[in-house]
């Protein structure tokens, strides 16, 4: 099974579980959730560096640490989300935690290791369900309003609310997550995607020195402090191609985190369709897909 794959069904694996347990209002509340498994969810100071949350395993009983070095209430409710993925999920616990002890997680998508990418998936299926998040896009203007809005009825993280919104739009979106000069990474919605010939923009790549979200980063404490920047600029500007279209562009500081958020969103840039080629990982997907009342 390739890993596309196995972090696409870690999502349909909770929604599947929502389906289960009859939850479809949102925000979904990670702390009952694990509750009603038995399993105890507790606060932790300076866990270690790095370190978003601890799954605790005594026999068959479970516990969670969630950090707290992060005051984000989203990022502490992913990072629970992400311990229940690796409780939840077929062969996580087998591999993280096969006898009495602790798991070290790094939730937030900063891990390269196959099990911690798809307990991330797991909590952004069980907090940010397909059809119930849907349903909130659209409701304020396109780009960071709309991605916030979202985040406010999920009671999620804004980095973690803008790439299930990239995922799931039909406008043209695309986010970036910067530290200082450099990018940790970048997601684009299939329509951003129907530009000819972009720039694949990779982790260590340069931040384009003519942006808003240049000027941000060059000053430490603007993004410590949340600051905000919004530009009108050409696409060319940052993803490169042949074709010149206007966008405008958003960025953000994450406050402690340490890093930016960019938001780059054009209502003009065409929404191809994407064509399903029916594969066969396709198909399982679809077979996997649980159906939420609309």
């Amino acid at each position: 099974m390739s890993h596309l794959l196995r972090l696409k069904l870690a999502k349909q694996r909770a929604e599947a579980l929502l389906v289960d347990e009859q939850i479809t209002n949102l925000p979904v509340d990670p702390f009952a959730l694990a509750a009603q498994r038995d399993i105890v969810v507790e606060a932790k100071k300076n866990i270690a560096t790095g370190v978003s949350g601890m799954l605790l395993r005594h026999g068959n009983s479970f516990g969670i640490l969630y950090s707290t070095d992060i005051p984000s209430e989203g990022f502490q409710r992913f990072s629970i989300s992400h311990e229940l993925g690796h409780y939840f999920l077929d062969g996580h616990i087998d591999h993280v935690l096969p006898k009495d002890g602790v798991h070290a997680s790094h939730a937030g998508f900063v891990s390269a290791d196959p099990y911690e990418q798809e307990a991330d998936n797991f909590a952004v299926g069980l907090l940010m369900p397909t059809i119930p998040f849907q349903r909130l896009m659209g409701r304020a203007s396109l780009g960071i309003a709309d991605i916030e809005a979202a985040a406010e009825s999920c009671l999620t993280s804004l980095t973690a609310t803008a790439i299930r919104y990239v995922e799931l739009t039909d406008d043209a979106v695309a986010i970036i997550v910067s530290t200082g000069r450099t990018i940790d990474y970048c997601i684009m919605s299939e329509a951003m995607k129907s530009l000819p010939d972009l720039y694949w923009l990779k982790k260590g790549s340069p931040v384009p020195a003519s942006t808003e979200t240049a000027r941000l980063n060059a000053e430490v404490e603007r993004v410590l402090h949340g600051e905000r920047a919004t530009s009108e600029l050409d696409v060319l500007d940052w993803l490169g191609g042949k074709r010149s279209v206007s966008v405008t562009e958003e960025a953000v500081g994450l406050g402690r985190y340490g890093k930016t958020l960019t938001v780059l969103s054009s209502p003009s840039i065409g929404h191809e369709a994407y064509v399903d080629e029916g594969d066969d990982e396709g198909d399982l997907i679809e077979g996997w897909t649980p159906r939420f009342r609309k």
